[in-house]
């Protein structure tokens, strides 16, 4: 990290699973920024402690957005470097490192984004499917008839769809794909880069069939 550049917010991907996927630089960042804006403190500690970083660390997380922006910016423009980082893979997709990211841009502050990985890249490349084209979704809604609704939508693609999915609605939501997609082929991956990485490539009926046998866990990537 080059000591001469002060007041940059640095965007640091992290490992959306396994500790040791991150990146040299990811780490030199890490070690060398005065503070850490985390997403859950508790958490990112558990991969500063592997790496033996010691940087003080700040909660940034969706209801304190809009006062620890201000306060993080403050500090910016006192000349600190700040990391931002996610509980795991890239900040800014969906997670309040967004509204960071924005009110940097709005105080013309220097940022730079130290690359990694992304959970929808990971289980994308394993799919299999197309990668060319591919429309990302982030997560579908809450109700069933609007989720039936926004899968319909999405059917129009002529490409590759993406969404995350919790392991509380990813039977729901799978029953929703049944209906509107019929027989075709989807991609459900879980627990991506961990010891127990799932990927499985069947109709939504066998996938659901599948998963009620036990208790789905874990976050989920689905692909169509």
């Amino acid at each position: 990290m080059d000591k001469a550049i002060s007041n940059m917010l640095y965007i640091v991907a992290t490992p959306v699973g396994n500790l040791k996927d991150i990146t040299l630089r990811a780490i030199e960042v890490l070690k060398n920024v005065d503070l850490i804006a985390c997403e859950d403190t508790r958490h990112t500690k558990i991969l500063l402690q592997y790496y033996g970083i010691k940087t003080p660390t700040t909660s940034f997380y969706q209801h304190n957005r809009f006062s620890k922006g201000e306060y993080i910016m403050g500090l910016l423009k006192e000349g600190k470097n700040i990391a931002l980082v996610s509980d795991a893979g890239t900040p800014g997709i969906l997670d309040p490192g967004y509204n960071l990211i924005n009110l940097a841009i709005k105080n013309n502050l220097e940022m730079t984004f130290i690359p990694g990985a992304a959970a929808f890249v990971n289980a994308l490349v394993l799919s299999g499917k197309p990668a060319h084209e591919f429309f990302f979704a982030g997560f579908l809604v809450n109700r069933q008839q609007a989720r039936k609704n926004q899968l319909t939508k999405l059917k129009q693609l002529k490409c590759t769809v993406i969404f995350y999915e919790s392991c509380h609605r990813i039977l729901a939501s799978l029953e929703d794909i049944q209906d509107v997609f019929g027989d075709k082929e989807v991609v459900v991956a879980r627990e991506l880069t961990k010891k127990f990485e799932e990927v499985k490539r069947a109709s939504a009926k066998d996938i659901l069939e599948s998963l009620k046998k036990q208790k789905p866990r874990g976050e989920f990537v689905v692909i169509i």
